[in-house]
């Protein structure tokens, strides 16, 4: 059995070293560095370590860092009947390091925080997916929406 934890403060370097992996096989190149990691990293360090968190990070710790993790938030958006509540997960970051893959290690840690969701009521949880992430979250029960996603980028 795979063993996960929850992800502290202490975590957010190796947390968005991590991203920086996930950012470049999204982009089919290494990402660069910038201020989006500190700016990441002091994000990490606050949301962890809140009381009554609307953000966790589930981990597998390898040899010399962190191997894999799942990071997702929590969101109050207007219910509705489908989800009265209005509280939605997003996951932002499943990633598992080159040397460690093929081990189950991303569905650990996603159920982890799947888990972590619904024991704070959430019922429905976003996602994007790249290709080879998509099997693994079709099999554990998401699927595509009816309404396209759609994003505006402004202040560049």
């Amino acid at each position: 059995m795979i063993e996960t934890r929850r992800a502290t403060a202490a975590d957010a370097t190796e947390l968005v070293r991590l991203r920086a992996v996930m950012l470049g096989a999204m982009a089919g190149q290494p990402v660069e560095p910038g201020p989006w990691q500190e700016h990441s990293r002091a994000l990490l360090r606050r949301r962890l370590a809140e009381a009554g968190p609307t953000m966790a990070a589930y981990v597998v710790d390898g040899a010399d860092g962190l191997a894999a993790c799942a990071v997702g938030a929590i969101d109050e958006r207007l219910g509705g009947p489908a989800n009265p509540s209005g509280r939605t997960g997003y996951v932002y970051n499943v990633v598992t390091d080159e040397a460690y893959r093929r081990r189950g290690l991303s569905r650990a840690c996603m159920t982890a925080l799947l888990d972590w969701f619904a024991g704070r009521g959430v019922s429905a949880v976003d996602l994007r997916a790249t290709a080879d992430g998509e099997p693994l979250y079709r099999a554990l029960g998401f699927a595509p929406v009816a309404h396209p996603t759609l994003r505006l980028i402004t202040g560049r």
